[in-house]
């Protein structure tokens, strides 16, 4: 209803600034003084809009907010373009405007929607974006903690692409550093064929030989001393020790390949080894910009305002006593190369970062640094995008049984397991016989759409408790009782209903269509929040809201037995209720169903 929106606004000002420069006032107002306050109503009986700009103003022209916003209506009335769009507008209170929108201009805007492929939503000005998601570590198996980075960076990903963004989605991957050179000393002495032979051993090997190789580093400082050394030798570039990294950078990668495949989801690997070439030129540009310290015989940068326990200034390590770098080094590379122009780097105007919430304090010092550093465009955006961890329903960490963290293949198999194992029973209650091929794609689609939407669905900066049967439910804010008001939908027009009829004007007199069209009329706004907001949440909750006034549209409104024009109009209603299910769906990341 952006449209609808900004139109009244321009109508409020004019009234505002009529009402008011009127007035026997000492001073010419600013423009900016008569801002409408416009917003959505509150309630539902209260319209669809409600001008709050008469109470701020009260003071500043020393009259009743009340007698203010009596003035402002006087005006509107008198406006031809408001006049088209809203009834008489009604004061409550101490000086609210209370806006309802005409039917008639209701309708004209439903045309427009069911003409219009992007439903109303025009594209943006196109700027490039980068979002770091996903990130997995070489050597180790995707875990649940991966899913919400990888689900929650899609589908921002997918909606700012829709918007008609420039997006470079970038999977930020653990290949490089100490762990590789704990890994290739164990390696040598257990499976020396697994360096020199691609495949040579699984992944659920290779994932075991990473703990033992661990423990054996924090317990031997022979060994200790040796994987430091093969970190010296990938880092200088050695032959043998490049060779035996790239077989295992592509053993992993096969895995999470595997992963992403089921996901639908499409990213570009881009690990912390890319950036190594860079890492002595950063040290560089910090001492030149005067912010590199030494202590205690590190390169240090000490954070402006964060202080740590003793009140001193925190220090970012970015490069060890040793000439070592850290991940702080790698990530400083990364922020610059991402805000560098082209060729040089990506030329982001707006860099996002999809991580845990543990993570905010070391990324706040990064962006301190990389702004004082001057590699951050002034007329750019870098933003953390937090989120909390996914817990069981005994609200503790989601763990298996003996106290693994679960690993995300095996929370999607079982996801799918369930679905398939609940779409069999349902089709004995109902006596139904369906394809095996048609239970498969069922059950998977189901599966995999529960998982993100359950996790979606919920405000990112939380923690939320994962459980299957609610997230498998067939009621409640959920992927199974969105997908089944598509199915509905489709039923309709396998039983007759012609969804693109479009022979008889467009017709509307029950409550429960006014209703779904005032929902619909939402979707454009609902998508400028998440762009903004970074917060998926917003988008399931509306697609909650809109199945939900659709289905009892669907159960108190006649459809395919209403006459013309009312059967072709609600007809109408059925199709954009679809076709934004299905878009807003989409841009979640989650595919839809026909029949299930």
């Amino acid at each position: 209803m952006l449209s609808i929106y900004k139109n009244l606004k321009e109508c409020l000002h004019d009234a505002f600034q009529k009402a008011l420069s009127e007035q026997e006032i000492s001073h010419v107002a600013s423009k900016s003084l008569f801002d409408p306050q416009l917003v959505n109503a509150s309630r539902p009986e209260f319209g669809d809009f409600q001008a709050n700009g008469a109470l701020p103003l009260a003071k500043e022209f020393k009259l009743p907010p009340r007698q203010i916003a009596e003035l402002v209506v006087e005006q509107l009335i008198q406006n031809q373009i408001f006049s088209e769009l809203c009834e008489k507008p009604e004061i409550a209170g101490a000086g609210f405007i209370n806006l309802r929108l005409k039917k008639k201009s209701l309708t004209k805007e439903i045309k427009v929607r069911l003409k219009d492929k992007r439903l109303g939503i025009p594209k943006a000005k196109s700027i490039s974006v980068v979002i770091d998601f996903s990130s997995p570590n070489i050597a180790k198996e995707m875990h649940v903690g991966h899913l919400r980075s990888t689900i929650i960076g899609d589908s921002l990903a997918r909606i700012l692409e829709f918007r008609g963004h420039k997006v470079i989605r970038l999977n930020h991957v653990g290949d490089w550093g100490t762990q590789f050179g704990m890994l290739i000393s164990y390696l040598k002495l257990v499976a020396p064929e697994a360096l020199t032979k691609a495949n040579a051993i699984n992944i659920g090997d290779l994932v075991a030989f990473y703990k033992e190789a661990k423990q054996r580093f924090d317990l031997d400082d022979d060994f200790q001393k040796q994987s430091r050394k093969e970190v010296v030798k990938l880092q200088n570039g050695d032959k043998d020790s490049l060779k035996a990294w790239e077989l295992l950078c592509n053993q992993s990668r096969q895995e999470f390949q595997k992963i992403y495949n089921l996901l639908d989801i499409k990213i570009i690997e881009r690990g912390e080894s890319f950036y190594n070439p860079y890492l002595k030129e950063i040290i560089k540009d910090l001492q030149n910009a005067g912010l590199l310290e030494i202590d205690e015989g590190a390169k240090c940068v000490f954070l402006s305002g964060v202080t740590g326990k003793d009140g001193k200034a925190l220090p970012v390590i970015v490069q060890k006593g040793d000439g070592g770098f850290n991940y702080s080094t790698t990530d400083l590379a990364a922020i610059k190369y991402r805000f560098s122009p082209t060729p040089s780097g990506d030329g982001a105007n707006r860099v996002i970062y999809v991580t845990d919430a543990g993570q905010a304090n070391h990324f706040k010092g990064i962006f301190q640094i990389a702004t004082r550093a001057k590699w951050i465009p002034k007329t750019a955006r870098v933003e953390h995008v937090p989120f909390g961890v996914v817990q069981g329903e005994d609200g503790k960490k989601l763990k298996t049984r003996s106290g693994e963290t679960v690993r995300l293949s095996d929370l999607l198999d079982s996801s799918i397991q369930r679905a398939e194992d609940d779409l069999r029973q349902r089709l004995i209650d109902e006596k139904r016989e369906e394809s095996e091929s048609f239970i498969k794609e069922v059950s998977t689609t189901v599966g995999l759409a529960a998982v993100k939407y359950a996790d979606l669905s919920q405000n990112r900066i939380s923690n939320y408790q994962f459980s299957y049967k609610k997230m498998l439910a067939l009621q409640g804010n959920t992927a199974p009782y969105l997908l089944y008001a598509l199915v509905r939908i489709a039923g309709i027009a396998r039983k007759g209903g012609d969804l693109n009829e479009s022979r008889h004007e467009l017709e509307f007199n029950e409550p429960q269509e006014l209703k779904l069209i005032r929902e619909l009329l939402k979707f454009d706004e609902i998508i400028n929040e998440v762009e903004e907001e970074l917060l998926p949440n917003r988008l399931c909750g509306y697609l909650f809201e809109l199945s939900q006034i659709f289905n009892r549209f669907y159960d108190q409104v006649p459809i395919l037995k209403a006459k013309n024009p009312y059967r072709s109009s609600r007809l109408s209603l059925c199709k954009l209720t679809a076709d934004t299910l299905k878009l807003g769906l989409h841009l979640l990341g989650i595919p839809t169903l026909a029949r299930m």
